[in-house]
């Protein structure tokens, strides 16, 4: 699988976990490069507190637009260490 944005690869890998709709994919797979930290969270009740990262891809940012669990519920530990996409990211085989 790979999750594109602005025409680039960001992350790509056979290895994804599929939750709610979501491809989660090991956070080792993606390109850090692309990759800056933010200081947005949100809470999941089941999954946990997400932490998310902004995209930029050849000088176009994408707030938030990637997300991962730091900690995860018991109930989520199989996207423990994954990232999922969303905001115009799209997700291909």
């Amino acid at each position: 699988m790979k999750a594109i944005w602005n025409n680039t690869v960001i992350s790509e890998s056979q290895d994804t976990v599929v939750v709610e709709g979501n491809h989660y994919f090991p956070h080792e797979s993606i390109k850090s490069a692309y990759f800056k930290p933010s200081n947005t969270n949100t809470v999941c009740p089941w999954k946990g507190t997400a932490s998310y990262y902004t995209i930029d891809v050849n000088g176009k940012e994408n707030p938030d637009a990637a997300w991962f669990y730091p900690e995860v519920s018991e109930l989520a530990k199989g996207i423990k260490n994954r990232v999922a996409f969303w905001r115009g990211v799209t997700i291909e085989e």
